[in-house]
């Protein structure tokens, strides 16, 4: 049998935690979702909310499903979510040979088999349900479904003090059925979206992969009017809610550049609290180089163009980095995490410049493969229990930032008493996820960058210098 009465009691104990801990509420239904997945050993988890005419699926939050599979996601007939919605616990063995189900394809992609789904009850009154599921044909056992039942009761618990049943309440009746879209929670989306060129379905995957939500061109904002009439509007490509912010992709050419920068820079100028980034072709290259991808993944490289920061220099910047750590965590008890396998040069530095008690612990994440189905995931979990503890997160390079904003909201939910980032290098003009970074060496202009630990198709780690890479071509 999966799962056992002490590792349900670990499981609702480290929810408890997590609800005593200061979350957002994405975060901590995030955090629910991982759990109860984990301590089920299942696939997967979400935790959603029905409309108000109970028609329409309002995903809240989940783990283990890729973004692209949840945006997709077919819909029990109404007669089964009537049954959840009515209060009963619904468990499907075979979800591909359900008849209640519109796209098996779909499913099959995703290697979804079986699912169990409890409703969640507040005042008698079903505001929502909590569902796992399971690659693997297996039936749930009593055990698992009381330890679901537990884990909505929960939920509901802790949703009294953050008033959500009252924010539910509030944001169903205010917007018409099927289509919510509020910065707490997304409209579920029943079709891929129509994306006018591969490089806009690529970046969708990259972000699916690193579980950031995404909408495609959901705002237009006027731009320009004549005698009271709209002349002009700019549709940014994709907006990130988590993050609020909106990204125009563009690898067109010059001129299509150059106006679409005028547009941005009108709407700042009119929109002022709006964030927008424009990613052109050398960025968006840039980018998925990163992973290994698109052409600049293939250049003929022929050595260091330019070495960046000498030895010494970098020697210099790490010592007083570990001196500040000293003075600012004296007589705490400090954890230094790391992500194999970029920053064990750093790293291994720091660790020496600290004079202070410290511990280590490493992690090691999934790597993008541009797989349309992927997801991000923790390949190596860490040994070491972070709860009460002063944890650094010690990065190698920061630049958009999507990793990271991954890795911190997976460590927050193990509560520990503080989360900080020091970063040797920050490339904070390609930086998406604006995330707070208590330590930085050196910033990085938008180059790649190899040595110290750094490299390119797993060449040049050993450098003992950071240097710019000499190509072929000018993106870098």
């Amino acid at each position: 049998m999966p799962g056992s009465g002490p590792k349900y009691y670990r499981a609702l104990s480290d929810i408890i935690r997590t609800i005593n801990n200061k979350h957002t509420l994405k975060q901590l239904l995030r955090s629910i979702c991982r759990i109860s997945a984990r301590a089920i050993n299942t696939t997967g988890c979400s935790i959603v909310f029905p409309d108000r005419r109970g028609k329409h699926l309002i995903y809240a939050a989940y783990y283990g499903l890729s973004d692209w599979y949840s945006r997709s996601m077919p819909l029990v007939d109404n007669a089964e979510l009537q049954r959840v919605i009515n209060g009963d616990v619904v468990s499907i063995l075979n979800i591909p040979q359900d008849p209640r189900f519109q796209d098996s394809e779909l499913i099959s992609h995703e290697g979804i088999t079986s699912l169990l789904s409890v409703p969640l009850k507040y005042q008698d009154k079903v505001v929502g349900a909590i569902t796992i599921y399971s690659r693997e044909k297996r039936e749930f056992s009593v055990k698992e479904r009381d330890f679901l039942i537990t884990v909505g009761n929960l939920i509901i618990t802790a949703s009294e003090n953050m008033n959500l049943c009252k924010t539910i309440e509030k944001i169903v009746a205010q917007q018409p059925a099927g289509k919510l879209e509020t910065p707490l929670i997304t409209a579920n989306i029943n079709s891929t979206p129509n994306f006018v060129n591969s490089n806009e379905e690529d970046f969708a995957r990259l972000l699916d992969f690193y579980r950031i939500e995404w909408l495609y061109e959901p705002h237009s904002f006027p731009l320009k009017w004549e005698k009271g009439e709209m002349r002009e509007v700019f549709t940014p490509d994709f907006y990130l809610p988590d993050l609020k912010l909106y990204i125009e992709l563009t690898t067109l050419k010059q001129d299509n550049l150059t106006t679409k920068r005028r547009k941005i820079n009108r709407l700042r100028q009119l929109y002022p609290k709006v964030k927008v980034i424009l990613l052109g072709k050398k960025g968006y290259n840039s980018l998925l180089a990163k992973y290994g991808h698109g052409p600049l993944a293939a250049l003929d490289v022929t050595g260091i163009y330019h070495v960046l920061f000498s030895e010494a220099q970098i020697q210099r910047k790490v010592k007083q980095i570990g001196r500040q750590i000293s003075l600012d965590y004296a007589g705490k008890d400090v954890l230094l995490i790391g992500i194999l396998k970029g920053m064990f040069c750093f790293m291994a530095d720091l660790m020496r410049y600290i004079t202070i008690p410290v511990s280590v612990d490493f992690m090691g994440i999934s790597h993008y493969n541009g797989d349309k189905s992927g997801a991000v995931k923790i390949t190596k979990d860490l040994e070491e229990d972070i709860s009460g503890k002063d944890v650094i997160m010690v990065e190698d390079i920061i630049d958009t930032g999507m990793t990271l904003n991954y890795v911190l909201d997976y460590l927050l939910t193990r509560s520990p008493t503080s989360l900080r980032v020091c970063t040797l290098l920050d490339k904070r003009i390609r930086r998406l996820s604006d995330i707070p970074l208590k330590y930085v060496g050196f910033e990085v202009p938008d180059k790649f960058v190899v040595g110290y630990g750094l490299d390119f198709n797993n060449k040049y780690r050993n450098l003992p210098f950071i240097g710019i890479l000499d190509s072929k071509q000018s993106e870098y």
